[in-house]
């Protein structure tokens, strides 16, 4: 197989005015990025999730693509998609990878940079104090 070069880029965001603080329920989108830097066509196939609060509890996703699709990314071309995680802490992080295949049907995994789940320091030092 030949070098397939992949860059994934995340960027989180999180939802304050979804989010209910009472209600022990913080969201975040997250916007994913995937550029295809080599010269063969792939295609997205599989999704893989780690999903870490900051109590430790530990939620794994796992499924066919992304949003519903398994998107072909060719050469030089992006692709980019928004999704959404909740938790029921202020805090947490998401680490994963994607299963690809080239059009050889060559299987192959890229990790994905954890992303960073974080609220306002306020937000986070409010719901500490709640838990003692």
């Amino acid at each position: 197989m030949k070098k397939i070069t992949l860059h994934i880029h995340s960027h989180p965001t999180y939802l304050p005015a979804q989010s209910s603080e009472d209600a022990h329920r913080f969201l975040w989108s997250y916007e994913i990025t995937i550029t295809n830097k080599s010269d063969e066509m792939v295609q997205l196939i599989n999704r893989y999730w780690r999903i870490t609060d900051m109590t430790g509890h530990v939620e794994e996703v796992r499924g066919p693509g992304v949003v519903g699709l398994q998107p072909i990314i060719k050469p030089g071309k992006s692709f980019v998609y928004n999704s959404l995680c909740q938790l029921t802490t202020p805090q947490g992080v998401m680490e994963g990878h994607y299963e690809f295949q080239t059009l050889e049907d060559d299987k192959f995994t890229v990790p994905v940079p954890k992303l960073v789940l974080a609220t306002p320091d306020h937000v986070t030092a409010g719901f500490r104090s709640r838990l003692h």
